[in-house]
């Protein structure tokens, strides 16, 4: 049985097995270190992001509605930042902390049902 690894610069890692004529692929990422924590999700009135590990005080937050407006921004963010959600409607956002350069150091999605 032939086996090979392919190793991506994102982290991703295929593991190709063949099996007669039968070939399989993989995929197994490898472990990511979260600098942010979020909470609640899904959120009602507010949510929090916490430091984990990182921080860096010139980084900044950015929230996106699921059709991609920009819909919030705090620059200088402290080690714990509570958001208000009482402008939000209900659905999904995508959260962005970016460096001074602009360069997406950590994303991820929060719900907020009300």
């Amino acid at each position: 049985m032939k086996r090979f690894t392919l190793i991506f610069l994102t982290g991703i890692v295929l593991h190709f097995s063949g099996l007669g004529q039968e070939r399989y692929a993989v995929a197994a990422k490898e472990p990511v270190v979260k600098i942010l924590k979020f909470y609640p999700n899904p959120a009602t009135t507010f949510i929090n992001f916490d430091f984990q590990r990182g921080y860096d005080k010139s980084y900044s937050l950015r929230i996106y509605n699921f059709l991609g407006k920009k819909v919030f921004e705090l620059a200088n963010i402290s080690l714990t930042n509570q958001v208000n959600l009482s402008d939000f409607t209900r659905g999904v956002y995508i959260f962005q902390l970016r460096d001074r350069n602009g360069k997406i150091i950590e994303s991820g999605k929060f719900q907020v049902s009300k």
